[in-house]
């Protein structure tokens, strides 16, 4: 006899065919596709693929404690072999009505039985994968993936580090596979957003410094990953933008932002990281009376106003739009910038206004190139009103 999962699974893969007919209307028979390496694989079940006609009270009735049918078909499928499911389903579609009720109630019998792991203790047992030396790239991969999916459908608060769930995670943004290190990435982006005290307990562990060596990935997922997660470590947080900083941060965002080889995502996002941090400055400070004004330093050079007004020529509307938020939010900043020296900028806000009437021509960017408009007026006042303090302020 073995433990009570494995009967459970066993139980489910003889008996999963007969239930999604009789759920379903339809038998359980995989669909084979082809992987990018010519591989047949057979696809996961969605949530959208499902069908959604029953009521989520009757699904309750008849999972026990899986708390949907739904959950309980994901979890079977995913551990079942498609072509063992494939041959109980050709068997099961003869059953009569009344032995399909027979099984329906032999499974829900079982199942009352059987008390699932709850999430805390499925990320122990991922996390044990992950601190296993002798465990596999694709049992690490498997073990981050599975912890994504967790991470993202939770919505328990759960004390991670004492779990002992992040530092693991952490080191494999060490990991010599791209896709480990990207998915560690994205977990870690997850879990930190608007959450100072995990924000910085990865910043404890060292995080920053990897992400950022990850940003210059020729790999971009992998690149777009890690600015994703260390944006979200330095969302509201002072202490995350000094590492930052201290790390050349700033010189980081420059190299994103001049280098018109790099792809347009990666140069969207290190836009609006620079905006965010630019909004937190003035934000802060608008709400603190003392004389230590917080101050990003990098923020008053005129090397990064530069490089934006550079990037409107960029014929990508959507990074337009987040270069001139970028502006703006820099424009209000107090900085000792010489504005006479960026008066190229009225200029090229005039050509992409002509630009803008022509894009305009088409209906359906009719109201987007209305806001972008609107954007573009704005940073032009506040640009222009610079220039006349400047004007008038006797040297």
């Amino acid at each position: 006899m073995g433990t009570a999962r494995d009967q459970l699974l066993l139980s489910l893969l003889f008996l999963l065919p007969c239930l999604f007919l009789f759920h379903f209307g339809q038998p359980l028979m995989p669909v084979e596709q082809k992987s990018s390496n010519g591989e047949s694989v057979s696809p996961a079940v969605t949530k959208d693929e499902r069908s959604t006609e029953s009521t989520a009270e009757e699904n309750q009735e008849f999972v026990g404690n899986f708390p949907t049918l739904d959950s309980m078909l994901q979890w079977a499928i995913g551990n079942s072999d498609p072509e063992k499911l494939k041959e109980k389903a050709e068997i099961f579609q003869k059953f009569s009505p009344e032995e399909l009720l027979k099984r329906q109630v032999e499974l829900k019998e079982l199942m009352e039985m059987i008390t699932m792991p709850s999430d805390s203790e499925v990320m122990k047992i991922l996390i044990a994968n992950l601190n296993n030396s002798s465990a596999s790239q694709q049992e690490r991969q498997n073990a981050l993936n599975n912890l994504l999916n967790l991470i993202e459908q939770t919505d328990d608060p759960l004390d991670l580090d004492k779990m002992g769930v992040l530092e693991p995670v952490i080191n494999e943004l060490e990991n010599s596979e791209t896709e480990i290190r990207t998915i560690s990435a994205l977990i870690l982006g997850k879990v930190s957003q608007n959450d100072a005290l995990v924000q910085n307990q990865i910043l404890a562990y060292g995080a920053m410094t990897r992400l950022m060596k990850m940003v210059k990935s020729s790999y971009k997922e992998e690149a777009i990953k890690a600015l994703y997660t260390i944006s979200a470590l330095l969302q509201n947080n002072e202490n995350g933008q000094e590492i930052f900083y201290s790390q050349g941060g700033n010189l980081l965002i420059q190299d994103l932002i001049k280098d018109s080889s790099r792809n347009v995502r990666l140069q969207k996002k290190a836009v609006v990281l620079l905006t965010d941090l630019a909004d937190f400055q003035m934000t802060k400070n608008s709400k603190d009376t003392n004389e230590n004004k917080f101050v990003i330093p990098f923020l008053s050079e005129k090397s990064f106003l530069k490089s934006l007004i550079n990037l409107l020529s960029n014929s990508d509307l959507d990074l337009q739009e987040k270069v001139l938020m970028g502006i703006r939010s820099l424009l209000k900043l107090d900085s000792t910038v010489n504005f006479e020296e960026l008066s190229s900028l009225d200029q090229v806000l005039e050509r992409m206004k002509i630009q803008l009437e022509i894009i305009a021509s088409d209906e359906d960017q009719l109201d987007y190139v209305r806001d972008v408009e609107i954007l573009r007026k704005e940073v032009q006042t506040v640009f222009r009103q610079k220039l006349e303090l400047v004007q008038v302020t006797p040297s």
